[in-house]
């Protein structure tokens, strides 16, 4: 799918793509100071030549939102593909925004941007959590979609079997 580039005032909203691959390192630092772990952004960056590898797959979707070459705000997702329909669903991964750049709509391109990505690859929605008490997450989401009352469980990767 090609990168799609939205130009809203001041900001452009483009998909990074393989040649896009020198605007991650500005991403991952926006995300680490926006989601307050800039340890976890940092600490074990992936090489070159594995970013270009992610960049280039069709089912994942990194969008940022660049204003003179710096990257100000962000959105990561992913196709998932699913087995009782032919058909996909979109999962926002990350979605955040620098501090000094809220409140201008740049989240909402963000998701705009990927609803086009979305309809290209046969999803049928688009979906992202948002975490009790993230008071502007949950206002943009429920502005731009139905909200689902879900529990979110994380399940370790064992490396050995449960049972015998």
């Amino acid at each position: 799918m090609h990168s799609p580039e939205t130009t809203i005032p001041g900001f452009t909203v483009q998909r990074l793509r393989p040649e896009h691959a020198a605007l991650v390192p500005g991403l991952l630092d926006m995300f680490g100071t926006a989601f307050e772990d800039p340890i976890s952004y940092a600490r074990a960056r992936p090489d070159a030549a594995y970013l270009q590898r992610l960049l280039a797959k069709d089912h994942v979707f990194v969008l940022a939102a660049v204003q003179q070459n710096q990257v100000v705000g962000g959105l990561v997702a992913y196709e998932l593909q699913k087995i009782e329909q032919a058909r996909s669903e979109i999962y926002i991964y990350d979605l955040a925004v620098a501090e000094s750049h809220r409140r201008q709509g740049i989240a909402t391109a963000l998701i705009e941007a990927l609803q086009p990505l979305a309809r290209a690859c046969g999803a049928w929605v688009i979906y992202v959590q948002a975490d009790y008490g993230d008071e502007p997450a949950i206002a943009l989401y429920n502005k731009l979609g139905v909200k689902e009352e879900v529990m979110h469980f994380d399940i370790a990767v064992r490396t050995t079997p449960a049972h015998p």
